[in-house]
């Protein structure tokens, strides 16, 4: 049974979702779905921890999906920091070495993180600036 809140939260967070999934994003909801796909994970994998933040909405989320233009990674996955908590907690053990960060950006090869992009190299900066960081990122991790 759902109380009021979540149901007001998940209607909320409806759009946001959607705008990383109409990008090719596969959303990670569950704890399993996020050990299924880590467990499974060949290649490079750029992993966005979504939030209803501000500087996801207007930062994050866009330079994401302008930067796949540019460079396509083998997978698109994300998780939805304090929607989604267990799955959020799942991935995020995955970089425990990483501070807890929303929105944020891994990048992955083979599973293993390869590049992380915290909150704070996010917030504060030009949509376009995170987006080039986010193609630089991704073509020499591809390249590697």
């Amino acid at each position: 049974m759902t109380n009021a809140y979540d149901e007001y939260m998940r209607q909320v967070t409806m759009p946001m979702r959607q705008e990383l999934v109409d990008a090719g994003f596969n959303q990670l909801t569950t704890a399993d779905e996020v050990n299924e796909f880590m467990a499974t994970a060949k290649g490079v994998s750029l992993v966005v921890i979504n939030s209803v933040c501000g500087c996801a909405a207007g930062l994050a989320r866009p330079a994401a999906r302008e930067a796949i233009q540019e460079v396509q990674p083998d997978h698109l996955v994300t998780v939805f920091a304090g929607q989604d908590p267990e799955a959020t907690a799942v991935m995020r053990g995955f970089f425990e070495d990483v501070p807890p960060s929303s929105p944020s950006m891994a990048i992955l090869k083979d599973g293993e993180l390869a590049y992380f992009i915290p909150r704070e190299n996010i917030e504060g900066f030009p949509m376009e600036q995170i987006k080039e960081h986010i193609v630089g990122v991704l073509k020499q991790v591809c390249e590697s």
